[in-house]
């Protein structure tokens, strides 16, 4: 990975107790919503009908929405914006294509998806590296490398015949728990501060 060089002015970057207080909800916030998602998938995954496609298009793009909150809450003072940036972009792509891929069935659903939890899972992984100074980041660097091992899975599913979208739920409620625990351990942090 290059070095990331971080020009913003000092009055404008986030102090790290301002940024993990930030992160702690969004974290918490990803934890209910992935939660509740993974929830609705599970009972939806037999068929890609209305509701699972647009489940499927709604995950990714709440992802960029939560990368921009981030990004935001951070002002680039944790060296971690361009890597969020990246993260957006790769979201929305991922929303996009998975409304295109809805129409032609769960195999490329699996393959759109697949290939966006690798490449955001390697994103991921590298945001919860240049955080990990902070606390609380052991969890998302484990998310993200899961992600990406996932992704190639789901990416291999798509060509089995009894292919699903029930371990999208799964992976999903895997997320969760490790945004939770994230969460968690930057209350942690923070009170041993």
């Amino acid at each position: 990975m290059g070095t990331v060089i971080d020009n913003a002015a000092p009055s404008t970057r986030t102090a790290p107790a301002e940024l993990s207080a930030a992160l702690r909800k969004l974290y918490f916030l990803r934890f209910a919503f992935a939660a509740v998602w993974a929830g609705l998938l599970f009972t939806t995954a037999d068929t890609l009908g209305p509701l699972s496609g647009t489940l499927l298009v709604v995950y990714p793009l709440f992802d960029a929405a939560c990368a921009v909150v981030d990004l935001r809450s951070a002002r680039t003072s944790d060296g971690a914006a361009t890597r969020l940036s990246v993260n957006i972009g790769l979201s929305v792509l991922a929303g996009v294509a998975l409304a295109v891929a809805a129409a032609s069935g769960v195999p490329a659903v699996l393959r759109v998806w697949g290939v966006w939890a690798v490449t955001a899972g390697v994103v991921q992984l590298a945001v919860g590296v240049v955080r990990r100074r902070m606390g609380g980041q052991w969890p998302m660097i484990a998310s993200g490398g899961i992600s990406t091992v996932a992704g190639a899975s789901f990416f291999l599913q798509a060509d089995k015949d009894d292919a699903t979208l029930t371990n999208l739920a799964g992976y999903a409620f895997l997320g969760c728990v490790f945004f939770l625990a994230s969460a968690l351990r930057l209350r942690s942090a923070d009170r041993k501060s």
